[in-house]
């Protein structure tokens, strides 16, 4: 595992016993995470190469209890969690009804989406099939744009700084469209809370 994957393991812990502290979930609890990756946990892959892809799924005590969505078609998620239910959907128009779930949960996900009003119906998705929201994307502020480990690039003018990707080779960062506190909050139609751990912004309904 390398330095990032370790940085990235200890967040990920970090969210997850906020998740608990913060949801409090039992065995009971009905758990949506909105964005599985097909990528497994501890298999490097994708664009960041990051080892802790679904951890949720790894490292949730009930995992039985969650249904995961996901773009891709989730023959590897399932043969990886065949305790766990797999729907292959768009975030943004999620395929079941109001309250379906007691949670939702995302992680990292939002700023993939797209422009705001995808951002926006993502987020609207999120609270319409669940009781409670516990969403999280990387800060806007924070000095490293996680996704692709560079300094400072992220705060640049968006021309300039899509420059600055394509010089590091990452020109896919582009379409990636982060978050502070006060962007995340204005995406919910209800009222939500943000905490912020420094690398990673977290909103909590």
């Amino acid at each position: 595992m390398t330095l990032a994957d370790t940085v990235s393991l200890r967040s990920r812990q970090r969210k997850l016993r906020l998740f608990l502290d913060e949801m409090r979930p039992t065995a009971a609890t009905t758990v949506l995470d909105v964005g599985a990756d097909e990528v497994g946990f501890g298999a490097a892959g994708g664009q960041d190469g990051c080892t802790t892809h679904n951890f949720l799924e790894e490292l949730y005590p009930w995992s039985e209890q969650i249904t995961a969505v996901g773009l891709h078609d989730g023959t590897g998620f399932r043969a990886r969690h065949p305790q766990i239910a797999y729907v292959q959907s768009d975030g943004c128009a999620l395929p079941f009804p109001d309250r379906a779930f007691d949670i939702t949960f995302s992680n990292a996900v939002i700023e993939h989406v797209g422009d705001l009003d995808r951002q926006r119906a993502f987020v609207h998705e999120a609270v319409r099939v669940a009781g409670r929201v516990f969403l999280t994307t990387p800060n806007r502020w924070f000095p490293i744009e996680v996704h692709t480990r560079l300094p400072l690039v992220h705060w640049l003018p968006e021309a300039a700084a899509n420059r600055a990707y394509d010089l590091a080779r990452k020109p896919w960062a582009k379409e990636n469209r982060l978050l502070g506190s006060s962007q995340l909050r204005a995406l919910f139609p209800v009222p939500v809370r943000i905490v912020n751990l420094g690398l990673t912004i977290v909103a909590i309904t």
